[in-house]
């Protein structure tokens, strides 16, 4: 139930068509016409640059379906009438998380398109299909660990620009944030390469490759278990 108001009140107003369009406009603009990272000056098949430019536009369109999700019921007050409903936080929270996975899911379904393209217009070889499933996935791990961690601060305040903000600053930090700081001259060469493993872009990286580690899964279903468990507790004291 919690999932599909959800889904009828992100597309209640243009605000969620038009959060969808830009993505996909801005997805076709910089993979098939400004020629910096157009697809079609590669000279060969490969959706690389997709993959590379996708989780930043992600940083952007998260934070867009989430920042509502619970600051707007605080601010319209309609959080009251959810709390004396037969559900429990958890549920709140884990409908409201697949609600906004959902229209990410959508948004992203229409990209597939561009794989197909590449693949006709490739002469020979086309797509390394493994590589290119398994960067799929791990675009859509990386989308539910924003999503997890946009709902979380949407659940610290009632007013819908912080949450944004918030959200968009937390899935930055998580994905260029830790391997950034592996960089430092004072780390190490081992240091290093843990506190990258504690960021997301290592993992993505992996999972890109084709190769399903265990050990990425476990990273992201950790994360994203820890964004909503802490999401749990605000709305349980709320």
């Amino acid at each position: 139930m919690i999932c599909i108001k959800e889904w009828r009140q992100f597309f209640s107003s243009a605000t969620g068509y038009m959060a969808i369009i830009v993505f996909l406009l801005l997805n076709g603009l910089l993979l098939f016409v400004f020629p910096d990272t157009s697809l079609l000056d590669f000279g060969y098949a490969s959706l690389n640059g997709f993959f590379s430019l996708a989780p930043y536009i992600l940083l952007f369109l998260v934070p867009t379906i989430t920042m509502r999700s619970l600051a707007d019921e605080y601010k319209s007050g309609t959080f009251e009438i959810l709390k004396t409903m037969p559900l429990t936080p958890s549920q709140i929270v884990w409908g409201k998380f697949f609600g906004a996975l959902l229209i990410i899911l959508l948004a992203l379904l229409p990209t597939i398109i561009y794989a197909f393209s590449l693949q006709s217009l490739s002469a020979t070889g086309g797509l390394d299909i493994g590589s290119t499933i398994g960067s799929y996935m791990g675009l859509l791990l990386l989308g539910a660990v924003f999503t997890a961690a946009g709902i979380c601060a949407s659940s610290y305040t009632n007013n819908t620009v912080i949450a944004f903000i918030s959200g968009a600053f937390i899935a930055f930090i998580l994905f260029t944030g830790f391997q950034a700081i592996s960089k430092l001259p004072v780390f190490g060469s081992g240091t290093a390469y843990y506190i990258e493993m504690l960021g997301i872009q290592f993992h993505y990286s992996n999972i890109s490759k084709g190769v399903i580690d265990i050990r990425d899964m476990v990273y992201f279903i950790g994360v994203i278990g820890l964004f909503l468990i802490i999401t749990q507790r605000n709305v349980a004291n709320r």
